[in-house]
């Protein structure tokens, strides 16, 4: 290790301690204010749509968002920009069909919003299995994502280190202040993660420019000519996993471990096709050589500038734009923050700013990702792009300027994992709280310390993947859960209870049938087909389908109060027929009086 990167590790580590102890700060300030079961569930309603936005953006803008779309893009090209597409474009439905009449159900959870649409303790249940299980599949990314950043900046320390300090820092902050408490927290770290993205990506292209092309090697390396992409320097690879290499060009390197079946310590050839390098081998490559990449990538730029690229990328990319653009409104840990606004035209003034804010983060994550597959191509042959955000600025810039940005990425990314994982404990707490125990300020700090900790147990077994792309199964499931009944419940008068049960566990048991044999395929040879990575262009309509078709055999189970609650989620908020069912639940006295008198708070 030379000293360059041991100072650019003393830069990040304090980079990295700094976000921690801002993040303990604020969330420890504000959670002083919070005394009442109201203030750890929906922070008393009373939160700005402008400091609620970013809120929303700083929780939803996650591991998927900070490194693994640079990550995709890097590895994927044109097939990755749906993601960012995607994760945008889903808030323009929210904020269409969902986010106002939602807030004027009255509803302070997802299951409750069930429960007072279609009146079953039964669905309610289920809602909040779903709730618990969609918050588990996104917690475990966002800390396999804490350890491989803090495994990046200290390859000595082991990746579980970061994983568990982020998950210490969150289980704190919400067991000190619920909601109150973190929303002033990623209010802060979507600012901070702006600018610890944007402000190195500036740097970096400069820089770039400045150049004219790749220093190191004797003819620039663009990416728009037809080739593979091909290491700027001489390069290191240690294999950290299990990896399947094509080469689309015979190439010398030199290999310590184990290739295609067999030993190897020396110079090898690699002819075209596919090559199987086990867990350990440490691979050597010169200056100018063409770049291995992780089978079903693209393995020449020219195929990485082409979208779409066969039949089954042409249903995963419908599956993904179907999964994203309807999955973030059923996404528990993005739904709950639109209870903490004081009224339904909050909620939609709220959203539209979340586009603005989204749509300025996602500029930089793909620029990085172009400029990653030039600078660091190594990267393709160990299968972790989603490091690319990190290992980047020291790659263009291998001095005091390198070591800055690059301090600055790792605190953005633990801004990232810290955000999400907080709205993601906190949505899981408050249902755990209120639907399993008794609702209580010790239940919701029970529940948050199970919330936290299960994740992180499993992240600590289970294998990672691409950050982004098990990021996308949560999206799916939840899109083929909760997606139908919140769109039916709160346009389709006929829908019942019954149905409503019956499309998500439809929906939900086939997502989670291509979650575990996708899971298990990893670890034995990864022999499923790609389409189950993806799911959501059959399982989003089939759930549907089911929803209208049983509710339509069961039109004797429509609640009795259907048109007032219907009433309630539509009629303008000036005329007050909100009910807020925390305050019914959990609020003092005085304020269930003034609920009863039918004047709300706003």
């Amino acid at each position: 290790m030379g000293s360059g990167e041991l100072e650019l590790n003393l830069w990040a580590v304090a980079a990295i301690l700094l976000v921690g102890l801002a993040t303990f700060s604020l969330g420890f300030r504000s959670s002083r204010q919070a005394s009442t079961t109201q203030d750890f569930l929906v922070a008393r309603r009373t939160v700005r749509s402008r400091r609620n936005a970013a809120a929303v953006s700083g929780e939803y803008l996650s591991a998927a968002s900070f490194l693994g779309v640079a990550g995709l893009v890097f590895k994927d090209g044109a097939d990755a920009l749906w993601y960012p597409i995607g994760f945008t474009g889903g808030y323009l439905a929210l904020m269409l069909f969902v986010a106002a009449p939602l807030r004027r159900s009255g509803a302070y959870t997802l299951p409750d919003f069930c429960e007072a649409r279609l009146g079953s303790p039964g669905l309610r249940q289920l809602s909040t299995a779903f709730v618990v299980f969609i918050g588990i599949l996104y917690l475990v990314p966002q800390f396999q994502g804490a350890g491989l950043t803090v495994h990046q900046i200290l390859p000595s320390v082991p990746s579980w280190v970061g994983a568990a300090l982020v998950a210490v820092l969150v289980i704190v902050n919400v067991f000190g202040g619920g909601m109150r408490a973190v929303t002033v927290v990623q209010a802060f770290q979507y600012w901070l993660k702006l600018f610890a993205i944007a402000a190195p990506t500036f740097v970096l292209c400069v820089i770039f420019v400045g150049q004219g092309g790749v220093a190191g090697v004797d003819r620039a390396v663009g990416l728009s000519e037809p080739l593979p992409p091909r290491f700027p320097a001489d390069a290191t690879v240690t294999v950290e996993t299990d990896v399947q290499l094509r080469t689309e060009e015979g190439l010398l390197l030199r290999a310590r471990g184990w290739v295609d079946g067999a030993p190897v310590d020396s110079i090898v050839y690699w002819g075209k096709g596919v090559h199987a390098v086990e867990e350990g081998t440490e691979l050597w490559f010169t200056a100018g050589s063409p770049t291995p990449v992780v089978d079903r990538a693209p393995t020449d730029n020219a195929s990485w500038l082409r979208p779409v690229n066969g039949s089954d990328d042409l249903f995963t990319t419908y599956s993904l734009i179907i999964a994203l653009f309807l999955g973030t409104m059923g996404l528990p840990h993005v739904l709950v923050r639109f209870y903490t606004n004081p009224d339904g035209r909050a909620a939609r003034r709220t959203t539209l700013h979340v586009l603005l804010l989204l749509g300025l983060f996602y500029i930089f994550p793909v620029l990085i990702g172009a400029l990653s597959r030039i600078y660091v191509p190594e990267l393709l042959v160990s299968g972790r792009t989603d490091a690319a955000v990190l290992a980047l600025p020291m790659k263009i810039a291998p001095n005091l300027t390198g070591e800055i940005l690059g301090a600055i990425t790792a605190a953005g990314a633990f801004a990232a994992f810290l955000s999400t994982s907080s709205g993601l404990v906190v949505s899981v707490a408050g249902v755990l709280s209120t639907d399993v125990l008794k609702g209580r300020i010790r239940d919701f700090r029970f529940g948050a310390a199970l919330a936290g900790s299960v994740p992180l147990a499993l992240a600590l077994v289970l294998r990672p993947g691409d950050i982004s792309l098990t990021v996308g199964l949560s999206f799916a499931l939840a899109a083929s859960t909760f997606c139908p009944v919140l769109l039916l419940g709160i346009w389709w008068r006929k829908i019942t209870w019954v149905g409503a049960v019956a499309g998500m566990l439809v929906g939900g048991v086939l997502v989670l049938v291509s979650l575990v044999i996708t899971t298990v395929s990893g670890y034995t040879g990864n022999w499923a087909p790609e389409f189950l990575q993806q799911p959501a262009l059959v399982t989003v309509p089939v759930a549907f389908l089911v929803v209208v078709v049983t509710s339509k055999a069961t039109q004797g189970r429509i609640p009795p109060d259907t048109n007032r609650i219907r009433m309630r989620m539509h009629a303008p908020d000036r005329l007050g027929f909100i009910r807020d069912r925390d305050i019914a639940r959990f609020g003092t006295a005085e304020e269930r009086t003034r609920l009863a008198n039918g004047r709300h708070r706003r």
